[in-house]
């Protein structure tokens, strides 16, 4: 399968990563200080939730009959 979409999505994040030479901790400080912008400027952050939530009867299965 070829999407586009998701072709960009792996090249944006593929030159991100080479910006800070696939340094996974480079990678997390710089996400963690453009969050930390976006949360000064007021925009809205949504935190991760200290439970997950559980939308069907039986959240393992994909079909249910």
């Amino acid at each position: 399968m070829n999407d586009e979409i998701i072709e960009e999505v792996y090249a944006i994040r593929d030159a991100h990563a080479a910006k800070f030479r696939y340094d996974l901790r480079a990678i997390y400080e710089d996400l963690k200080k453009t969050e930390a912008e976006h949360i000064a400027a007021g925009h809205p952050f949504i935190s991760q939730l200290s439970e997950p939530m559980i939308v069907s009867e039986h959240p393992n299965v994909r079909f249910v009959k």
